[in-house]
C-alpha cells in the first residue's frame, strides 16, 4: 500500500517548519470480501510515516511491512524529497519506491518531476498534484521507461474532528492489460484529541480506508490484471 503525503500537504506552503510522524496499524479485508481470490494477503499492516519540512523544502517517507501467520510477510517503502527555494508554489520532486517479500523483491521505481501544493489560509483543506518520470528499474517485461501522475489532497473539518484524505497515482506501464496502472486510498479519520474533554495530546485516530486499484495486487492464482476495492479499519496515532 502507498500512504499518504497527508502531512507534506499541510506544511509544504507554510512559513513555520514542523516534524510529524504517525504510526498506523490497519486490518485488512481483502480476503472477506474476495475469498481465496485474495488468499494470500495479509490481515494486518502496520505503517510508519513521517514528514520533515526545511528551509530547502521537505523530506516524506513511509514504510509498510505486512503481517501474517506471526511473521513479517513484506516490507514496502517510499522517500520523497521536494526542493523549494523560491515562493511559488512549486516543487521539484525526487522519489524512490520499492521492497522486498517473502516471495522476493518489489520492482523499485525511481521518479523525477515537478510537484504543485495548494493549502487554504488555514491549511484545513488541501492539495497537491505531482508530474513525474519513472524508471522501472527490475521491470522484466516491457520497457523501463514510464510515467506517473499523482494527486493528493486533505480536507479536515468539524473543527479538527473528522479529516478526509486521500492520493490516487496513475502511472503506465506496459506489461499489465490496458498499459496502464491506478491506485488510490481514500481515508477517513476520526481524530479523538479534538472531541471535547479530550485531551489534546491524546493523538489516536480511529478510522477507514478503501483501497481502489487496478492491475496492482497479485491475486492468489493468475495476473495483476484486476480490479479490487478493499476496505479496511484503522487506528492512528501521531506523535
Amino acid at each position: 500500500m502507498k500512504r499518504l503525503f497527508l502531512i507534506a500537504l499541510l506544511a509544504l506552503s507554510a512559513t513555520t517548519a514542523f516534524a510529524q510522524l504517525n504510526l498506523q496499524l490497519h486490518y485488512d479485508f481483502g480476503n472477506n470480501f474476495y475469498g481465496k481470490e485474495l488468499s494470500n494477503r495479509p490481515k494486518l499492516t502496520a505503517t510508519v510515516e513521517n514528514f520533515t519540512p526545511d528551509k530547502w523544502g521537505s523530506t516524506y517517507f513511509f514504510i509498510d511491512a505486512d503481517l501474517g501467520d506471526n511473521v513479517m510477510q513484506s516490507v514496502y517503502a517510499e522517500l520523497a524529497r521536494e526542493f523549494k527555494f523560491w515562493d511559488a508554489p512549486v516543487a521539484l520532486h525526487l522519489e524512490y519506491n520499492g521492497g522486498l517479500s517473502s516471495g522476493g523483491s518489489y520492482n523499485d521505481a525511481y521518479l523525477f518531476g515537478g510537484a504543485y501544493n495548494w493549502a487554504d489560509n488555514d491549511f484545513s483543506k488541501t492539495f497537491s498534484v505531482q508530474a513525474m518520470y519513472k524508471y522501472l528499474a527490475r521491470q522484466q517485461v516491457g520497457s523501463h521507461h514510464s510515467w506517473q501522475l499523482t494527486t493528493v489532497w486533505g480536507i479536515h473539518f468539524a473543527d479538527g474532528l473528522c479529516s478526509f484524505t486521500g492520493f490516487a497515482d496513475l502511472w503506465h506501464d506496459n506489461s499489465v492489460a490496458g498499459n496502464l496502472v491506478f491506485c488510490s486510498e481514500p481515508q477517513f479519520w476520526l481524530n479523538l484529541s479534538a472531541m471535547d474533554k479530550m485531551d489534546d495530546d491524546f493523538k489516536l485516530s480511529v478510522g477507514a480506508e478503501l483501497e481502489l486499484s487496478n492491475c496492482l495486487v497479485w491475486p492468489a492464482y493468475g495476473m495483476n490484471n484486476e480490479f479490487y476495492a478493499i476496505p479496511t479499519l484503522a487506528v492512528k496515532w501521531v506523535f
